[in-house]
This record gives structure tokens, C-alpha cells and sequence, in this order.
């Protein structure tokens, strides 16, 4: 008898151990990369100015198609000279185009010292929207860390 229990006891782990011969095994589907989020351009351009020596080496990582074509706009970026390149940048990837308004909301939303610290750290061109906050220039010197939350704040708003 017990070598009858032993074997129903088998007999039962086995079924639901193995799957049944009925269904067929699952098969994988094929996973396709979603798009680039970025244009192969501005791809480019960015391993060009943070990865000039690597650049061609990390640009042939991408799909083959795409890979030929970022390694041409590397090509062209690194033939510009210095200040081309650099305006480039800052013009694929400068300040937002709703700044303006950005900085009005922070202006608004912060406490009056934080204000006039931002105020003070704003570029020129900036500044000339808020003239009602023309801040005198004070003799004492504001703490480091209004100063660096102030330039924290404004980069947030710009970019």
C-alpha cells in the first residue's frame, strides 16, 4: 500500500509539474525599439561637444541607418569651428521660449529677499521686463546660500 500512495503522490506532483500537452508552448513576440526621442542631429551634437574623442565610437552604437547618418552630422559639427559650435548649442539647446514668463512666476512666488537676489542675477535682458523692481544695489554682501538658490531658481526657469 504504500508504495501505491508513493506513486499517486508522483502522479500528481508530475501534472503539475509539466504543462499540458494540449496547449502549445508560448512563443516570443518580437520587441521592436520604440522611436528616438531626440533627431539624430541634436544626437550628434551633443556627444560631439561632451565626447569629441569617443564620439564616432559611441555614435556606431546606434541602429545601422541611424548610425550612418548621426556619424555625418559628427562630421559636419566637428568641421565648424569653435564658435559656430558653440552657438549651435545654445540655440538647439538655449533657454525656453517661455522664460519671460517662467521668471515672472518666480518673481511672484518667492520671498522679498530671494527676489531681489534673483532680481540682481538676472541677465540684462531679463531684467528690462521688471522694471518695477528695480532693486538698489545694497552694501552688505548676501549669504552664499540665497546666492546659489537664487542662480538655481533662475537656470530652472531659463532652460
Amino acid at each position: 500500500m504504500e508504495a501505491t500512495r508513493v506513486g499517486r503522490a508522483l502522479l500528481k506532483a508530475r501534472k503539475f509539474l509539466h504543462a499540458p500537452e494540449g496547449k502549445p508552448p508560448a512563443t516570443m513576440v518580437d520587441l521592436t525599439l520604440p522611436a528616438l526621442s531626440l533627431p539624430l542631429e541634436r544626437i550628434a551634437l551633443v556627444v560631439c561637444v561632451l565626447a569629441r574623442e569617443r564620439a564616432s565610437e559611441l555614435l556606431e552604437g546606434l541602429v545601422d541607418a541611424e548610425a550612418g547618418r548621426a556619424l555625418r552630422h559628427l562630421e559636419r559639427f566637428a568641421a565648424m569651428p569653435s564658435a559656430q559650435r558653440q552657438a549651435k548649442v545654445a540655440v538647439e539647446f538655449g533657454e525656453r521660449a517661455d522664460s519671460a514668463n517662467r521668471l515672472t512666476a518666480l518673481l511672484d512666488a518667492v520671498p522679498e529677499a530671494l527676489r531681489r537676489e534673483v532680481f540682481r542675477r538676472l541677465p540684462p535682458y531679463h531684467r528690462s521686463r521688471f522694471p518695477q523692481l528695480d532693486v538698489e544695489a545694497s552694501v552688505e554682501e548676501p549669504a552664499q546660500v540665497l546666492v546659489a538658490l537664487a542662480e538655481r531658481r533662475i537656470r530652472e526657469a531659463t532652460r
